[in-house]
């Protein structure tokens, strides 16, 4: 195996465009050192890319959105107050990614190019309509974090790219966002469902509304019928009812050992209600 330690994402690009066989990218490492040492995948060529300058920053921009660094980890995002307060749902998700130790390394853009549907970060980013920075052979271009995990195990980015900046947008007035998942013990589990909601108020009234369903499909989901369910409504009951509805409508779940198909449509919709009240009170300013 050829190890790399590049002091630029172009010439990360460069390398991994040129190299043979399986390359893999380091950031944090939580996914691909298990991988590697599990005999599951060996690279031919592994990138290090923790030497890049700016990889751990997280920024704050001047038009109120953020910037993040592909080797910001969760337990850099969970302690960076002005990050949680404009995006709690975001922090949250990535905060529940593994224990303490892993927290220390884990990073959003190994959780999305890992390309699990059941990656408690990518719901979130879906959510709050988080974009990443991918740096290829040809220069940079900007993709949707819900355009990068094509299946499991399986991302839209080519030989040769790599994601070399994480965009979370403005928060602005009035809106809220929270992640919520339903596992089968009480911490460090896969998701058997999870669902992000992000929403912006005008008064009591919706008027902006993204949801997005993880461990339901091969793929995170963006539901927009979720969203139309709830925007123009001020969250009563019966919006509620037709939000789980789409949620549940939506699901193209397997069966497993850690839940049926009928158990995962069941639970969408219900952590969907749930995650929706959340945003929606913290949209209010009633609920941190």
């Amino acid at each position: 195996m050829d190890y790399h330690s590049p002091a630029s994402f172009a010439e990360a690009s460069a390398l991994a465009a040129n190299a043979p066989g399986i390359t893999r990218f380091l950031a944090g490492g939580t996914d691909v050192l298990v991988q590697l040492r599990s005999d599951l995948v060996t690279p031919d060529t592994l990138i290090d890319i923790k030497k890049i300058d700016g990889v751990s920053d997280i920024n704050s921009n001047a038009d109120g959105s953020w910037t993040l660094g592909v080797a910001a980890t969760g337990a850099e995002m969970s302690e960076h107050p002005e990050l949680g307060r404009d995006w709690p749902g975001v922090v949250e998700a990535m905060d529940l990614i593994g224990s303490t130790q892993v927290q220390g390394r884990a990073t959003l853009t190994g959780n999305l190019c890992n390309g699990s549907p059941a990656a408690d970060s990518v719901p979130a980013m879906v959510a709050a309509g988080v974009t990443v920075t991918v740096t290829g052979p040809d220069g940079d271009r900007e993709v949707a974090v819900e355009d990068i995990p094509t299946g499991p195990g399986r991302t839209s980015l080519a030989k040769g790219e790599l994601i070399s900046a994480v965009h979370i947008p403005a928060r602005g007035e009035n809106g809220g966002d929270a992640y919520l998942r339903f596992i089968p013990r009480t911490e460090m589990d896969i998701a058997v469902v999870g669902v992000g909601v992000n929403l912006r108020l005008d008064g009591d009234t919706i008027t902006e509304a993204r949801v997005s369903l993880g461990a339901v499909a091969p793929t995170v989901l963006l539901v927009e019928d979720c969203a139309k369910a709830i925007i123009g409504t001020t969250l009563d009951d019966a919006a509620l009812d037709a939000l789980a509805a789409s949620a549940s409508a939506a699901c193209n779940p397997i069966d497993d050992k850690r839940g049926t198909i009928e158990f995962r449509t069941e639970v969408a919709g219900v952590l969907a209600k749930r995650a929706a009240k959340i945003a929606y009170a913290r949209a209010k300013g009633e609920q941190a």
